[in-house]
């Protein structure tokens, strides 16, 4: 795998750093990869392909949440194993074989993702427009996609582990969702990780021990 630079790109993540809305932060990242093996690429990705075999043949026919039929297509594997190829390249010192990290991934539509992308980032595209003036965020978003991947041509998916095994959750996190938009073809993928932060957890304001519900009472009077 092999980081590439590619200038649609660029405005998306100037502006995605950093949108400081007061008392939280909305930040995000889109980073272009290569899928052509690289270093220690081709070593790792024996390793998962055992982990993932090795999986298949631990998983019970019975368990209705197992992704065995996916799995079980060579095609598919290898997918998964560049996804996961790509989260060491982003994390490089994060050990993913050790949370199974091939499990997290979930096949999305471009309707799913949007649905979600202009939910959660609602503020975050009328400061875009507001700043930028034309077309919304994402249609600049989908526009950069489709220029650096080819959308028309894209396997789109999520990665939603658990809490403690998410690397790219940050103190002081509301909300993170991350998306992969791979073009097989192409053999190249594009990630998008995009988060909101308390800047008072953030920042130290909030004490560590102050206990927190499950369904973000601290944040309520906060426009969601």
């Amino acid at each position: 795998m092999k980081f590439l630079e590619y200038t649609p790109l660029d405005s998306l993540n100037d502006f995605l750093s950093r949108v400081n809305f007061g008392e939280r932060t909305i930040k995000g990242c889109l980073e272009a990869y290569s899928c052509k093996h690289t270093g220690t690429d081709k070593k790792l990705s024996l390793s998962l392909e055992y982990e993932i075999l090795d999986y298949l043949g631990k998983s019970s026919d019975t368990d209705s949440s197992s992704p065995t039929d996916y799995l079980l297509c060579r095609s598919s594997r290898k997918t998964l194993i560049y996804l996961v190829l790509t989260l060491y390249h982003m994390y490089p010192d994060y050990d993913f074989s050790l949370v199974r990290a091939h499990q997290f991934f979930t096949e999305e539509s471009w309707d799913s993702f949007k649905q979600i992308f202009e939910t959660y980032m609602f503020e975050a595209s009328k400061e875009w427009v507001e700043t930028n003036g034309g077309n919304s965020l994402l249609e600049a978003l989908y526009k950069a996609l489709d220029e650096v991947v080819k959308l028309s041509e894209c396997e789109i998916y999520s990665y939603n582990p658990d809490c403690d095994m998410d690397p790219f959750l940050e103190k002081g996190s509301i909300w993170s969702f991350n998306f992969f938009f791979y073009n097989r073809k192409l053999k190249s993928v594009v990630s998008f990780r995009f988060c909101c932060v308390s800047n008072l957890v953030a920042d130290g304001f909030l004490v560590d021990d102050v206990c927190y519900n499950d369904d973000g009472e601290i944040f309520d009077d906060m426009d969601m």
